[in-house]
């Protein structure tokens, strides 16, 4: 949509105010039936509109993923499966599938060169795919991220040799199950934003992962912020955004 032409219409006559008034109110939006896509969200937030695939046929992920890049917009799709990939990359086949993070992307050109630093850190290799998620969507939003897997608490010498990467980082994601206790040792080691990852991974009454969540509210450590459980993508928008705008 072009602005001034549609204010010139106006001024014409050959547009009235009311239908000009809608034009703008729904431009930015792919009315696509089963979902309206916003095509805006980036200008507003930085970032396009991600596609949440779980409860969505692959079809209609398919068809979310045609209207983003017909409007110019890069590609994430998360908690994505096999079938949602094969019905997008039957009509995208550039598309490529994160199978460790469950997701996929498809770029419309050059992604900008990454900046800062983030670190994403998992307490064991169960908590891997929530890590994945939330590197690979801060990637996503132009940072440079290191991964440090597998450092959790069982073995916390582990994590020792990784103390100077985590205090250069911007902000440092931590993804734990259990009883949860990774992200405030690091919190007690460095003087940076900590974003605390609860995952369902766990035994018996780590009630899919509520108890680290409880653990991970509790902590005495200042600085820590906890995201929902396994929500790998929150935290990566988080850290993502205080990298963008660190010093």
């Amino acid at each position: 949509m072009n602005l001034s032409n549609l204010l010139s219409k106006v001024a014409s006559g050959e547009l009235s105010p009311e239908d000009a008034s809608a034009e703008i109110r729904d431009h930015g939006i792919a009315d696509l039936g089963f979902a309206r896509v916003d095509l805006h969200r980036k200008k507003r937030c930085g970032m396009p509109e991600t596609i949440f695939c779980e409860g969505k046929t692959p079809r209609q992920v398919a068809d979310i993923v045609t209207a983003l890049k017909e409007a110019g917009q890069h590609i994430l799709a998360t908690r994505a499966s096999k079938q949602h990939f094969d019905a997008v990359v039957s009509l995208h086949p550039e598309a490529v599938f994160h199978e460790s993070a469950r997701a996929i992307t498809l770029d419309v050109g050059p992604l900008s060169e990454p900046v800062g630093s983030i670190a994403v850190v998992s307490a064991g290799t169960s908590d891997q795919p929530v890590a994945e998620e939330a590197a690979l969507v801060a990637e996503r939003m132009g940072a440079k991220v290191e991964r440090i897997y597998d450092v959790g608490v069982a073995g916390i010498h582990r994590l020792v040799h990784h103390l100077d990467t985590l205090k250069k980082s911007s902000a440092v994601v931590v993804v734990a199950g259990m009883e949860g206790a990774l992200p405030s040792v690091i919190g007690g080691l460095i003087d940076k934003p900590v974003i605390a990852v609860p995952t369902s991974i766990g035994y018996g009454m780590n009630l899919q992962g509520v108890s680290a969540l409880l653990a991970m509210l509790n902590s005495c450590v200042p600085g820590i912020t906890v995201v929902n459980v396994d929500n790998g993508f929150g935290a990566g928008v988080a850290a993502a955004m205080i990298n963008r705008n660190a010093k």
